[in-house]
């Protein structure tokens, strides 16, 4: 599994994949510009700065939702109690928990 943060790591990330250096069978890429609440996949107008008001609507979507906390999901729970054992424990730790900094992407020119 993998987790790429922003397009420039993504390329990084395709250029090892194609190069054969990199093998994941999941891959996960989180490229907002700005990041979600600062960009969230909307349009960016040059010279407008929407974060402020972007994280206001989300704040107010968080505070009408019947679920707030990923603890509070059922289907969370299952997946608990079916698989991962309990939060924090060896399982979970290990298959949800991961040292970025350890990684090593070697970028061929």
């Amino acid at each position: 599994m993998a987790v790429v943060s922003g397009l420039g790591n993504t390329r990084k990330l395709m250029k090892s994949l194609e190069s054969g250096q990199s093998r994941y069978d999941f891959v996960e890429v989180m490229a907002c510009p700005g990041g979600c609440a600062g960009g969230g996949g909307q349009p960016i107008h040059d010279g407008e700065e929407l974060a402020g008001k972007r994280g206001d609507a989300l704040w107010k979507l968080d505070q009408k939702a019947p679920i707030r906390f990923s603890h509070e999901n059922p289907e969370i729970q299952t997946l608990y109690q079916e698989f991962l054992e309990r939060p924090l424990g060896r399982k979970s730790h290990h298959l949800l928990h991961t040292d970025h900094t350890a990684w090593e992407i070697v970028e061929k020119t």
